[in-house]
C-alpha cells in the first residue's frame, strides 16, 4: 500500500522545524515514525505535508537528575529503556518499555512520539499518567508545559494545537520508599496490550502502604489513572484493591476480547502489579518485613 501525497520537511535545527510546522498547520512531524508511516500506507491519515525531525540533532536528548528524567523528542525507545541512570531515578520506565512491540520498532520508535499518537492501548501514555508527568510544546508562538492529566484528549487525539512540536517529556522521580511495576497481557508477543497496568507503591516510615496508584491501557479511551490507596489500606490488601478497579472500569469490547473478559484481566493485573511493586520498595528499605510489611510485599 501507498501513502497519500504529501509535501516533505528536512529541518536541521528546533527553529526551522517550528517554521515548517507553522507553514502547514495541518502536517503531521515524523520522528520515528512507527505508527504515523502505517496510518499513512493505509489511507487513515492524510497530512498535506511531513515534517521530518530526524535531523535536529539537539531533540535526541536524555536528561537524568535527580527530579525525574527529561525524554527528547528523538530519543528513542531503546536508548531510554538501557539506561541504568533513568532506571535508578524512574523505573518504572525501564518496565514498561521492555513490553513495548519488538526490539527492532523499538530502536527506532520514540518515546515522546508514542506520547503525541496518544494511543491508549500503548505503555508510554500509561506510565505518563499515573506518574503525573508532563510534555513540553513548542511553537512558533513560544513553549508552554501540559500535565498529563490534560496532554490526553481522546483516542489518538492529544492537547497539541495545529503547529506545535512536543520537543520534550519530562517522568517525575520515584520518591523514597517507592516500589513500581509494570504488567501486561496481549494475544502474542508484541501485539497491542489486551489490557495493561503501571503501578506505583510508596511506604512509610513504618514500611505500611502511604500511597497505590495505577494506570491502566487498552480498558478507557485515554490512559486511566486510579488511587488505590484507600481501596487497599495500609496494610496492602491489593485483592481488594484489584476487586476496587473491576467496579471502576468500563472497559469496550472488541474482536480481541469482550468487556468482561477485559474486566476480570484488569483485576488479575492490578492484582500482580501492585504486589510486586509492593515488594520493590520494601526491598529498596533494606527491611527484611514482618506481619503487615510481609502481607505489602509478598
Amino acid at each position: 500500500m501507498k501513502p497519500p501525497p504529501f509535501g516533505y520537511h528536512a529541518p536541521g535545527t528546533v527553529g526551522e522545524a517550528l517554521d515548517a510546522l507553522a507553514a502547514v498547520p495541518d502536517g503531521k512531524v515524523l520522528a520515528g515514525g512507527q505508527s504515523l508511516i502505517p496510518l499513512l500506507n493505509m489511507r487513515l491519515a492524510a497530512p498535506s505535508d511531513l515534517v521530518d525531525i530526524n535531523r535536529v540533532g539537539e531533540l535526541d536528548t536524555l536528561h537524568v537528575g535527580e527530579a525525574g528524567v527529561r525524554v527528547g523528542a528523538l530519543a528513542r525507545h531503546a536508548r531510554v529503556e538501557r539506561s541504568a541512570e533513568a532506571a535508578a531515578v524512574q523505573p518504572l520506565l525501564g518496565q514498561a518499555l521492555r513490553h513495548v512491540a519488538h526490539p527492532v520498532i523499538r530502536n527506532r520508535g520514540t518515546v515522546v512520539g508514542s506520547l503525541a499518537h496518544a494511543d491508549p492501548a500503548a505503555e508510554m501514555p500509561a506510565v505518563l499518567a499515573v506518574l503525573g508527568g508532563t510534555v513540553e510544546a513548542a511553537s512558533a508562538r513560544g513553549r508552554r508545559t501540559i500535565a498529563s492529566a490534560e496532554f490526553f484528549a481522546g483516542p489518538l487525539e492529544s492537547a497539541l494545537r495545529p503547529g506545535e512540536l512536543a520537543v520534550s517529556a519530562f517522568f517525575p522521580a520515584a520518591p523514597p520508599r517507592t516500589g513500581t511495576a509494570f504488567a501486561e497481557t496481549a494475544r502474542r508477543h508484541g501485539d497491542y496490550a489486551l489490557a495493561g497496568v503501571a503501578a506505583v507503591v510508596t511506604l512509610d516510615g513504618d514500611l505500611r502502604v502511604r500511597a497505590a496508584r495505577a494506570g491502566y491501557l487498552g480498558v478507557a479511551a485515554t490512559p486511566l489513572v486510579l488511587d488505590l490507596t484507600a481501596a487497599a489500606g495500609p496494610d496492602g490488601d491489593w485483592r481488594a484493591a484489584a476487586a476496587h478497579v473491576r467496579g471502576r472500569i468500563d472497559p469496550e469490547p472488541d474482536i480481541h476480547a469482550g468487556a468482561g473478559y477485559r474486566r476480570h484481566l484488569t483485576g488479575v493485573l492490578t492484582e500482580r502489579a501492585l504486589r510486586a511493586a509492593a515488594g520493590r520498595a520494601l526491598q529498596g528499605t533494606g527491611a527484611r518485613g514482618t506481619g503487615a510489611q510481609r502481607k505489602a510485599g509478598d
